[in-house]
């Protein structure tokens, strides 16, 4: 825990509640007061662990705000996943490994030396060469020799899909031919799904549900779409649908879980015929 003393606490709390303003500075001594002797009971007992899925919901209520073009969203989630990392490097500020300051030198250290065409000698006029280059000197600096390496160090908690159309990109040249090969692919995983079902194995139709969706995330790279993006996308629509389903539903004075498929179905197709 922090070491401070009850009247440098005190005045350091004085300082915060005279600010008329608040610096980034500011920020990192309140989370070392809210961690230190006499601050907030919650925020003492927390570790890396136990807020870790914060981080995670943080960080997509900013791609929430993205999405939505919400500035004033995004100027709030911004500072909830600013003190995600304030929060992390102070854990470790008080295990005596490193600081928020190592952090911010370790992100400028690093961002000076991927881009030696602008903080170098070297030339690049593009920006699909400044990624290839990029991607070269991470390689050297992650020791990565192999593209199995690379493979790897994608990071196994990305988004299924997301993770699946990055390995692919990367072992491209490990690919389909061609689109029509991808569709022929498809249906072969398809027959494949039906008679593992079909059979009852529960493993099988684990397994080759996970061959169709890797199958699926090559078609989309192939066409070039995010397959990540395109779900999200179509997730949105169902819900958008559902939303007119029910409230058709609803003035008709029926309730959607009373319903049959093939009801809930007629209401759609009127739905659709009257647009």
């Amino acid at each position: 825990m922090n070491t401070f003393t009850e009247n440098e606490r005190q005045e350091k709390i004085n300082y915060l509640l005279g600010c008329q303003r608040y610096s980034f500075e500011d920020l990192v001594l309140i989370v070392q007061i809210l961690r230190s002797k006499g601050g907030c009971p919650w925020d003492m007992e927390q570790t890396h662990k136990s807020i870790r899925r914060d981080f995670i919901e943080e960080t997509y209520e900013v791609i929430e705000a993205i999405d939505t073009e919400d500035p004033v969203l995004l100027r709030e989630e911004l500072g909830d996943v600013m003190l995600q990392v304030v929060f992390h490097a102070q854990i470790e500020r008080e295990e005596e490994r490193f600081d928020i300051e190592d952090v911010a030198n370790d992100i400028c250290a690093k961002l000076i030396h991927r881009h030696p065409h602008v903080f170098g000698e070297l030339k690049i006029d593009n920006s699909a060469d400044v990624l290839k280059n990029w991607d070269k000197i991470k390689g050297v600096e992650k020791h990565r020799n192999s593209l199995t390496d690379k493979l790897r160090s994608i990071p196994p908690m990305l988004p299924a899909l997301m993770r699946a159309q990055k390995v692919g990109k990367k072992a491209s040249f490990f690919d389909f031919e061609t689109t029509e090969a991808v569709y022929d692919k498809l249906n072969e995983e398809i027959a494949e799904v039906r008679e593992a079902a079909r059979a009852g194995d529960h493993d099988a139709v684990m397994e080759e549900m996970g061959d169709l969706l890797l199958t699926v995330t090559s078609l989309a790279r192939k066409l070039g779409v995010d397959s990540e993006q395109a779900l999200y996308n179509a997730t949105n629509k169902f819900i958008d649908r559902f939303e007119k389903v029910e409230n058709a539903v609803i003035s008709q004075g029926k309730n959607v879980e009373n319903m049959t498929m093939t009801e809930l179905d007629e209401v759609w197709d009127g739905i659709k015929h009257t647009k």
